[in-house]
């Protein structure tokens, strides 16, 4: 799904896209896999430990996590396209998910905002298990990256997490690079574990290109969450960013490129995965080409469906903030549908047309 939606970006047929695990080139090593961005082994090992009733709060490298708690391909793409089809109605930038069903909170794009939302949900859980002792226990993971780590949203939220002892898996995903600021640069301390035991936290620190060693680590650090009423654990997984940030970054502009390509034949959680299988006797290599072949079909499929679905109705990008429109949203859709009249030309209002007729109703 990287390889063809970083392609379709750059075609113009959708306007950002952030790669979470694939590089855009389609890179091989000298067995034949698909070089990795290194980030794989964290997000699936983890949310493989997790419970479906556990909550999530994700930043934006988490397409893995969505994928194993069951968010399908056409979640993915009409998100993306912000068609009718997108729960979140069209409303926010494309990889921005969200699933209500899922337990997984809306991604935000604004850095760190999430942590202590995950804190504060953790607490509410927490408080909830004290009024109703037959509710299943839950606990909040919380996702970001070091870079997310130097914001002071981090702090406060690490803080409140170990003064009100709330029950949530802080997963501080360390890839080395906040965009196009390195870790030399952002700190001159030992990485982010040595904050949560400054905090008073339980903390581990875990190598991320080990999708078995995530997955144990995650799986602890939630039975001790659960723990004497509930308590915040963190997790410092170690990794490397092979990817560029997004589609609208060149991380060779900032980085060697031979500094890449030694962590790409170092350290590969995809290759390290299946040279592990391969000892176990479980490969296949049939099954690999013929599941490569079939989820490509299945992810061009779902891409077509969705670029063809009409958008979402204007209407609804004045709905679901208050209960009732206010005042001033009434007025906003009326000079909105006033703009579309005076100068037709200048808006491609195709697929719009309930959502115009709307906008004169408010």
């Amino acid at each position: 799904m990287d390889l063809i939606m970083y392609d379709a970006q750059r075609q113009g047929r959708l306007s950002f896209y952030m790669v979470c695990y694939l590089k855009s080139s389609r890179e091989f090593d000298a067995n034949g896999v698909q070089v990795s961005a290194g980030e794989e082994g964290i997000a699936i090992g983890s949310a493989s430990a997790l419970a479906p009733e556990d909550v999530i709060f994700c930043q934006y490298r988490e397409t893995g996590v969505f994928k194993q708690r069951g968010f399908a391909l056409s979640d993915f793409m009409n998100q993306l396209f912000a068609n009718c089809k997108d729960a979140g109605k069209g409303r926010n930038m494309p990889v921005h998910y969200g699933s209500g069903k899922l337990n997984i909170h809306t991604i935000s794009s604004p850095l760190a905002t999430q942590i202590p939302q995950a804190a504060g949900a953790a607490y509410a859980l927490k408080i909830q298990a004290l009024q109703n002792p037959n509710v299943t226990p839950r606990v909040v993971a919380c996702y970001f990256g070091e870079g997310a780590a130097s914001e002071g949203d981090f702090h406060a939220a690490l803080n409140i997490a170990a003064t009100r002892s709330c029950p949530v898996v802080f997963i501080c995903r360390n890839n080395g690079y906040a965009i196009s600021t390195s870790t030399l640069e952002q700190y001159r301390g030992d990485g982010i574990a040595s904050r949560g035991i400054g905090y008073g936290i339980d903390t581990i620190r875990v190598d991320g290109n080990d999708i078995f060693a995530v997955r144990e680590v995650t799986k602890e650090a939630r039975r001790m969450a659960l723990e004497d009423g509930g308590k915040p654990v963190l997790i410092e997984a170690m990794s490397y960013r092979v990817s560029h940030h997004s589609t609208s970054d060149d991380s060779f502009a900032y980085r060697a490129r031979v500094e890449v390509e030694d962590w790409k034949r170092r350290d590969n959680p995809i290759t390290r995965l299946r040279k592990w299988m391969q000892h176990q006797g479980m490969w296949d290599e049939e099954k690999e080409k013929e599941a490569r072949s079939q989820i490509r079909k299945d992810v061009l499929k779902a891409f077509a469906g969705a670029e063809k679905e009409q958008r979402p109705p204007l209407r609804d990008m004045f709905t679901d903030v208050y209960e009732e429109l206010t005042e001033e949203s009434k007025g906003q859709m009326k000079e909105l549908g006033r703009l579309l009249d005076e100068y037709p030309d200048e808006y491609d209002v195709s697929g719009f047309e309930d959502g115009r007729k709307g906008l004169s109703e408010p």
